[in-house]
């Protein structure tokens, strides 16, 4: 379910349990207000008396109505997801045909039956715009077509003689297309900006190497407790040793994985 669908059903989810509410807080005092005919009154006390014994069922109901709606809507958004990468995937193959500098058949076909491929699995999370009963409508994302188009003037069986400079005009097409579906497409799955943003280039880590005093006294204490009992391999302690020792004493020269 779209975000839409999913706000506008639990609209009138509250508006169907506002209504039973002020329904329920008028049965709950019929006989406190004066001038109401007895049979609306009685009328009101079964009602009363029903909703308070079949409440349990209903907030059951409520719940399991509830966790159906917020389910259909993750998946969604996983299908969502999968779409996107999807894309992702089909925009560097293409960009990557346009880089090759001789371009074959079978180069070209493959980049062409991927952006057909991703064009026709968007079909299993959006329907066409203004689809009807008679009428087929307007392909929801139509960049992915304009990408399909400019990798189609490459052809090798078409044209054999395409230049740097069209192959790198498909390719800024393909990158505008797909700018400009980046825009929309993402808007549905509610991305919120980092907490933590890093947004200045050529940033560098401001800790300095280093640990914790705990971790240190733990790091000792295992030292010692392994070099009680003696290695069944010296020779690769010593190995290991010696190639601990040569990247620290690297360390400043060239950044280790995993610090």
């Amino acid at each position: 379910m779209t975000r839409v669908s999913v706000n506008r059903t639990l609209a009138r989810l509250y508006w169907l349990l506002s209504l039973v509410l002020l329904l329920l807080l008028a049965s709950k005092f019929a006989n406190d207000i004066p001038g109401i005919p007895p049979f609306v009154i009685s009328a009101a006390n079964n009602f009363y008396d029903f909703m308070r014994d079949m409440s349990l069922l209903i907030a059951t109901g409520g719940v399991a109505y509830i966790s159906n709606i917020y389910q259909k809507r993750s998946n969604f958004v996983e299908s969502l997801e999968e779409e996107w990468r999807n894309i992702v995937r089909t925009k560097s193959v293409l960009l990557s045909t346009c880089e090759k500098p001789y371009l074959a058949t079978d180069d070209y076909l493959a980049a062409y039956y991927r952006v057909s491929e991703t064009i026709d699995t968007m079909r299993i999370v959006y329907r066409n715009a203004g689809e009807t009963d008679g009428l087929v409508g307007l392909y929801p994302y139509a960049p992915l077509h304009d990408m399909r188009r400019a990798i189609q003037t490459l052809d090798p069986r078409v044209a054999s003689d395409v230049t740097k400079e069209k192959k790198a005009l498909v390719r800024d097409a393909i990158l505008q297309s797909f700018y400009a579906l980046r825009e929309t497409f993402l808007e549905e799955l509610d991305l919120e900006e980092p907490q933590h943003p890093l947004l200045i280039a050529g940033s560098r880590r401001l800790k300095t190497p280093g640990a914790a005093v705990s971790a240190r006294v733990m790091e000792e204490y295992q030292r010692k407790k392994l070099d009680r009992d003696a290695s069944p391999r010296p020779d690769i302690d010593v190995f290991l040793t010696k190639l601990r020792s040569a990247e620290e004493g690297e360390a400043g020269k060239a950044p280790v994985p995993g610090r």
